[in-house]
């Protein structure tokens, strides 16, 4: 069984209050427990949080509960490896899937797939899962492009290599690896794709506004 962790906490400097913002007829937070909970797979599902307010929301849901100190969550006093290993010593299991509550368009059957596949390829070249969003973009940086050639050379962009957009939506990885890395997932993760409406990630308000506005398109 599988451990699902949903990482709160009550600060945000873009979108105040987005993991407890309305969403679906629930808020971000409590949609994303609902999801979890029709997963098989996942035998428990911990909540980690400084607010009183969403540890509450968590245990009026039947989930478990780890309560962070403000120091792991200000975003200043510990650097985010720390954070990620602190939350993963506290807690039991021995797979880990850290599943943001600001993806709420990684339906479960996403998360099915995904565990699977990380069944699949751990220890098989692979250290651990993380959820991409494939493109084929032109990309420049402060010198100029870096992905395609100007003039003569030019492609078009479905001809370009792949790039990958971690979207942090599902990351799968052993519990003890994550606390020996500091990080969710290792050097060597299995890119599992998923498509443009699943990889939306909530940071500010137009995100807010696509995540609802595609919560009725079915992939």
């Amino acid at each position: 069984m599988f451990t699902a962790i949903i990482p709160v906490r009550k600060g945000s400097r873009r979108l105040p209050n987005k993991n407890i913002m309305p969403f679906a007829g629930k808020n971000l937070l409590t949609y994303k427990i609902a999801q979890l909970k029709t997963i098989e797979e996942i035998g428990c599902i911990v909540v980690s949080s400084d607010s009183d307010e969403m540890l509450q929301m968590a245990v009026a849901m039947g989930v478990k509960t780890h309560k962070r100190a403000d120091e792991y969550c200000d975003e200043k006093s510990q650097p985010f490896g720390a954070v990620v290993a602190h939350i993963c010593e506290h807690v039991e299991g021995d797979d880990i899937i850290w599943a943001t509550c600001t993806s709420p368009l990684v339906e479960p059957v996403e998360y099915k797939k995904a565990i699977e596949a990380y069944k699949q390829v751990l220890h098989k070249g692979c250290d651990s899962l993380m959820s991409v969003e494939e493109f084929h973009r032109y990309i420049w940086d402060k010198n100029g492009p870096i992905n395609y050639e100007l003039g003569i050379k030019h492609v078009p962009s479905q001809q370009l290599p792949p790039l990958y957009r971690v979207t942090d939506g599902i990351l799968i990885a052993p519990r003890l690896d994550m606390i020996k890395w500091k990080y969710f997932h290792g050097h060597h993760p299995y890119k599992y794709i998923m498509d443009k409406r699943s990889s939306i990630d909530i940071d500010d308000v137009y995100d807010m506004e696509c995540a609802k506005a595609w919560l009725d398109i079915k992939p």
